[in-house]
């Protein structure tokens, strides 16, 4: 199980709308990277990517996506946490 943020934390750390940062690893294939960006896009109905890098461990296997969206509240980061926590392929999500 994955423990996400509550609601009351996210909101004494952060004055939103905001830029949220999601730190999300997992497997190298299976367009992992492209699946972690359609999610945050679906979930916040964008029509651009949000701003996103990406650093590969050292063999390749995993692929770490920074992804940084504006959200206007704590419940979209949560709703965004509920929707990556599902992809096939995730190792961890921060």
């Amino acid at each position: 199980m994955i423990n996400f943020p509550a609601i009351e934390l996210l909101e004494a750390q952060h004055a939103f709308p905001c830029h949220y940062t999601f730190k999300v690893i997992g497997y190298a294939d299976g367009n992992f990277t492209a699946r972690v960006v359609s999610c945050v896009r679906e979930e916040l109905q964008m029509s651009m990517d949000p701003p996103f890098s990406l650093r590969n461990s050292e063999h390749g296997r995993h692929v770490a996506v920074t992804i940084e969206p504006m959200c206007e509240s704590s419940q979209q980061v949560l709703a965004i946490y509920g929707r990556l926590s599902g992809l096939d392929g995730l190792v961890m999500l921060l």
